[in-house]
């Protein structure tokens, strides 16, 4: 048997009557039509299917499958009852119809020529899970009641009447089935193939990912993609329907925002149109709508509008930021927010009217030169003046700000320049000063220093009289964060000219009762001091910035989802950005290395301490013993032979004042001293100086160590038992992971180059202050780059303030001849010794 493969052609005949359909098909091969029905036949192969007739191989013209032919090598026809015609037709007539030549009778086959009509099929489908608000972490706002719902986007081609899925492929032939009245017409239409791939990669270009024609989003991701690239697909022909899925109907037409902002007085109005196809929505009920996480609502029409996610992201802060003062419909923000405004203009998202005045808040480094009050004695140096006027400039338009300089560049003569201009141009309006309690003695000092005609009074202690009126016989209130805390309810019943906070980082945490006493107080003008302005986190910065300019960064919450959480979280550059554009007029920090050039070589401090009340309790004792004792001696000898016992009793003494573990080791209680040198030293590692810290006590190096060590502070120490005194030197010089050097004055005020260092921290005041300089002289000399800070830490009310007196009226008169305690005391008069046990 020789089998030579021929091609043969299947064709399919329907004869329909009142109660049932028959199905034969018919061959054609060698030019003849023949009913499919032989003897002998059989097929080879079912798909394809190969057939044996006549001992002759066929296959098909056309793919066919073999199991749908082998009922008919036994049989001519098959019998479809009425009872299932309609299904048989939809499921197998029809792509018979699509596949192959169809011969019928009783129902019509008609052959249609269409363009494609590209179409969108947009069907949801709910999920249980609920979806996050863009003002909680993590997401998109939903309806409250609304869970995470997804989207299907399926392309499909309207050919006429006939809508057929992308997903549907395969011949190029498609049939869609049409009932009427009983009958059926079957319509049978070419595709176009490459006009429907055309359509769908124009789609991808938009940025569907279509797989197979379709592709599912989660909500947010759909209706952004709508808003952005709906009115595009539209223009190319597509005709975008919702179908299926939920009972929602919802708005897929064109949406649109526009924003106006204009001046006014003490504010910007904010004037938006917000537009879903004819639909006009107010402004306010956008807000109003975002504020409380929602983010579908329904238009008159019946249908649900989407606010489009970028809406969200582009006018997050408009809209967190705005306020509504009536009621009614007008929404406004405050000018602070001006760097807000400024950006949305840049960008195009809303046009912008306000004065050439206000424009110039942006150029804040440029500003107008302000005259010096004539009250002011000293001199400001040039980046101080930058900052005094910038104080100015705030005060003219009505804002706070935070002056952040590094340590040691003169925050508080700034501020003083400021008070004083102020007392000068508007007499009899006092203002407040907030400090930590060990600063209050060194702002009445530095008053009394730049500012000699401010009246100054200190409104702290248990006897205090709280009486607020009496205020108003001063020009400047000192007080410190802990009586405000507890007179709040008093101090706020006061209009201050200006309230400003020193080391302000003390109300770091917006919740605490000292952060929440200071917002109570009210007044023109608001300023923070601190070098500081974020320790732990980017929450410090908001509970200041509450402070100096009510919601300039929003509520907490908007603030730590916005900016906190990306920013520290998740690294977001661009928060970083959006929170600095909005900070940056008021917040001006300048760093030691940037004013370098406008510092003397080395820049010298006082900082009195306070002693804790345990600590001054023990110092009063100690000094009665020691005063009684030596007054006795000095009746009955000398000055020079009662020198021993009065070298013994002023060590003791200075030894209490700087912490009275050192004379009582089981003395549990707090150093006034010791609180403020770690305040200090906290402050300069987090600014990344390098900090000498000398003392004359090697016990008190060792409290100072002990607390190091707790606070996970790694330093280098050097004292007379100290074997490795290079490597210690080196280890503080070369690794800059090593802040801060212990050193005994003794053992390191000579011979060591520590030139790595740019603060000096004097525990102690030495009797000469020649030996002082010296130390200071490890860090300031040859090979250093940088200007030397030195902080003298001296308690107040003690005989260390009355040592630094006496220090400089012996430097006037002997110059440098008093070298030890012994030559010191020596030099000393009755008189003296009175002063000091006083």
């Amino acid at each position: 048997l020789q089998l030579l493969p021929e091609k043969a052609t299947v064709l399919f005949h329907f004869r329909r009557n009142e109660t049932e359909t028959v199905y034969f098909p018919t061959i054609k091969y060698g030019g003849e039509k023949v009913n499919f029905q032989f003897q002998n036949a059989f097929i080879v192969c079912d798909e394809p299917a190969w057939m044996v007739l006549h001992d002759k191989l066929y296959s098909f013209a056309k793919e066919v499958d073999g199991k749908k032919l082998r009922p008919f090598l036994n049989r001519s026809n098959i019998i479809i009852p009425k009872s299932v015609e309609e299904t048989y037709y939809q499921k197998f007539v029809a792509p018979l119809i699509a596949s192959f030549d169809v011969y019928a009778k009783g129902f019509e086959i008609q052959s249609e020529g269409y363009p494609p009509k590209p179409v969108l099929l947009i069907t949801e489908y709910q999920t249980a899970k609920a979806a996050l608000s863009l003002f909680e972490e993590g997401g998109v706002a939903e309806d409250e009641d609304d869970g995470e719902s997804q989207i299907l986007f399926d392309v499909a081609f309207r050919y006429g009447h006939a809508l057929f899925k992308a997903s549907e492929t395969g011949a190029p032939v498609s049939v869609s089935m049409e009932k009427n009245n009983g009958s059926y017409v079957f319509h049978r239409i070419r595709r176009k193939p490459q006009l429907e791939a055309d359509n769908i990669e124009f789609l991808r270009r938009t940025g569907l990912e279509l797989r197979h024609g379709r592709v599912v989003l989660t909500k947010a991701q759909a209706f952004s993609w709508l808003h952005e690239y709906g009115d595009i697909v539209r223009e190319a022909g597509f005709e975008l329907q919702q179908q299926g899925g939920t009972d929602k109907k919802y708005f897929i037409g064109s949406s649109s925002i526009s924003v106006q902002i204009t001046e006014n007085r003490d504010w910007f109005d904010i004037y938006a149109t917000v537009k879903f196809g004819t639909y006009e929505i107010p402004f306010i009920q956008l807000r109003n709508l975002i504020l409380r996480k929602k983010r579908e609502f329904t238009l008159p029409n019946g249908e649900i509008a989407v606010i489009p996610e970028v809406w969200l992201t582009q006018y997050s802060e408009l809209i967190a930021f705005s306020e509504n003062h009536d009621g009614g419909t007008e929404v406004s923000i405050r000018k602070h927010h001006l760097a807000l405004v400024e950006e949305l203009n840049r960008e195009n998202l809303a046009q912008v009217t306000m004065s050439h005045k206000l424009e110039r808040l942006r150029e804040f480094e440029q500003m107008e030169d302000q005259p010096m009050p004539e009250g002011f004695a000293g001199e400001l140096r040039p980046y101080q003046k930058a900052g005094y006027n910038w104080m100015h400039f705030l005060r003219k338009y009505g804002f706070g700000g935070c002056l952040a300089d590094d340590m040691g560049l003169g925050k508080t003569s700034q501020a003083l320049a400021m008070l004083q201009s102020q007392r000068e141009l508007h007499p009899g309006q006092p203002s407040l000063v907030v400090v930590p309690t060990s600063l209050v003695y060194n702002w009445e000092l530095e008053a009394r220093k730049f500012t000699p005609g401010l009246r100054v009074f200190s409104y702290i202690g248990t006897q205090r009289d709280k009486n607020p009126e009496n205020f108003a016989n001063y020009d400047l209130i000192i007080s410190s964060y802990g009586i405000v805390r507890i007179d709040i309810e008093l101090l706020k019943t006061f209009y201050f000219n200006y309230v400003i906070l020193d080391e302000s980082q003390a109300i770091k945490n917006p919740g605490s009762n000292v952060a929440r006493a200071v917002r109570e107080l009210h007044c023109r003008h608001r300023l923070v001091l601190t070098g500081t302005p974020i320790e732990n986190s980017t929450l410090d910065l908001w509970s200041q910035m509450a402070f100096v300019n009510p919601g300039l960064l929003g509520n907490e919450q908007f603030f730590r989802n916005e900016f906190l959480t990306p920013i520290e979280k998740r690294g977001d550059e661009q928060k970083l950005r959006r929170l600095h554009a909005i900070i940056r007029p008021f917040v001006l920090r300048r760093h030691k290395s940037q004013v370098a050039k406008d510092l003397p070589e080395k820049v010298e401090h006082l900082q009195y301490c306070k002693m804790e009340p345990e600590q001054e309790e023990a110092y009063e004792e100690a000094k009665s013993y020691f005063r009684n004792k030596i007054l006795e001696n000095l009746d009955e000898k000398a000055v020079a032979k009662s020198q021993l016992l009065l070298i013994q009793g002023l060590t003791k003494l200075r030894q209490i004042a700087n912490h009275p573990r050192m004379v009582d080791p089981a003395y549990t209680g707090s150093s006034g001293k010791l609180r403020d040198v770690l305040h200090r030293l906290e402050t300069g590692i987090s600014e990344n100086h390098k900090i000498l810290i000398f003392s004359q006590f090697v016990k008190h190096l060792s409290i100072v160590r002990h607390h190091l060590d707790k606070m996970d502070v790694t330093y280098a120490y050097l004292d007379g038992q100290t074997k490795d005194r290079r490597g210690q030197v080196e280890l503080f010089q070369e690794n800059d992971d090593i802040s801060v050097f212990l050193i005994s004055l003794k053992a390191g005020g000579l011979g060591l180059n520590l030139t790595a260092a740019d603060y000096v921290f004097i525990l102690d005041p030495w009797w000469n202050p020649a030996i002082e300089a010296q130390a200071v002289d490890r860090a300031h000399r040859i090979g250093q780059q940088q200007t030397v800070f030195t902080y003298k830490f001296i308690t107040k009310n003690t005989v260390e303030e009355k040592i630094l007196a006496l220090q400089q009226h012996k430097l006037r008169l002997a110059g440098d001849l008093i070298t030890n305690e012994e030559t010191f005391v020596k030099s000393l008069s009755k008189e003296d010794i009175l002063t000091l046990l006083d």
